[in-house]
């Protein structure tokens, strides 16, 4: 089993500096997240930690504590400034809100957010709860294979794993994974495919059962300069385009809203004691995301889009009776 320390470290580093309301001194962030380091082992993992935190778009902001006395800088990331902005997400922003949003769905996750909270307000913090209503998911990434992908990104642990389309006899494959991006409306992994001995992509939903792991954590580096999200819109095959009528209860459904190409307000809706928004989107491959925003999405068309929700509705439903 890949392990996720990594992965968990920088969610909760993440959480901790979002919902205090004033900037935090290292020093509670080490009692908090690092016990037990060195003072050196500390300063270089901390670093690292914003750096990545960064890397993802992830305003982490340093200011100080004390505006009388210079001496000791703090850390904050505001949430207005991580709520922003509020505009059509392109590919790669797309592929973060969505990283965050899985990750906040794991069950190991979903424990730390509670002992970082925790944490803080026993330090005498105070803390905005209500903040980490950003980062809740509401962008889908329902592959079971999601998981052991990102976490096999974050410790660079190669996998082995079974892929092929419907209908076709899996295959193994054997990958270094260099991340875990969303394009055209579905989530790749990208890495170097170590059968083939080149850079590859594979979609996430064609994965047979679980991912294995192929060799030891921090047994691989990424080549330096690599761009995962352009190297999947350079090899990952791109869907045909098929636009999409979704309507969304007035003030909801930011998610589908941000994507719109046209929104036509306040048009006849599938419930009359609501107000409904007629959004016009240049794609179709939406079920996931109409899906995360439950009862205030409703598809018009196509009935391609319309069918897999309901599909996978039912599959829900199937599973949990």
């Amino acid at each position: 089993m890949v392990t996720a320390d990594k992965t968990e470290r920088l969610m909760k580093l993440l959480i901790m500096l979002l919902v205090q309301r004033h900037f935090v001194d290292k020093g509670r962030v080490r009692d908090a997240l690092y016990p037990g380091l060195s003072d050196d082992a500390f300063e270089k993992k901390f670093e690292r930690d914003k750096e990545e935190l960064r890397s993802l778009g992830v305003p982490v902001e340093v200011g100080q504590i004390d505006p009388f006395f210079g001496d000791e800088p703090g850390y904050r990331i505001r949430a207005d400034e991580f709520a922003l902005p509020e505009i059509r997400l392109d590919a790669d922003e797309a592929s973060v809100v969505g990283l965050a949003g899985k990750v906040w769905e794991h069950a190991r996750l979903a424990e730390a957010t509670t002992e970082a909270v925790r944490k803080l307000a026993a330090q005498g913090v105070d803390v905005d709860p209500g903040a980490l209503d950003l980062v809740q998911p509401r962008i889908g990434a329902e592959e079971p294979s999601f998981i052991a992908f990102w976490e096999a990104t974050a410790t660079r642990t190669p996998l082995a794993f079974d892929y092929g389309r419907t209908g076709e006899q899996p295959a193994t494959r054997h990958l270094q994974p260099w991340g875990v991006v969303r394009f055209s409306g579905r989530w790749y992994v990208v890495g170097h495919d170590t059968d083939r001995d080149a850079e590859r992509v594979f979609r996430l939903s064609r994965v047979v059962g679980e991912p294995r792991t192929d060799g030891e954590p921090g047994s691989f580096s990424v080549p330096e300069g690599t761009d995962v999200a352009a190297t999947a819109r350079r090899l990952a095959p791109s869907a045909p385009a098929e636009p999409a009528e979704v309507l969304v209860r007035e003030g909801a459904g930011h998610g589908l809203r941000r994507m719109a190409e046209q929104v036509e307000p306040c048009v006849p809706g599938p419930d009359e004691r609501s107000r409904w928004d007629r959004l016009v989107l240049a794609r179709a491959d939406l079920a996931g995301e109409v899906l995360a925003h439950g009862e205030d999405a409703y598809v018009v068309s196509p009935d391609s889009l319309r069918r897999d929700v309901v599909a996978r509705l039912r599959a829900v439903v199937g599973e949990a009776s």
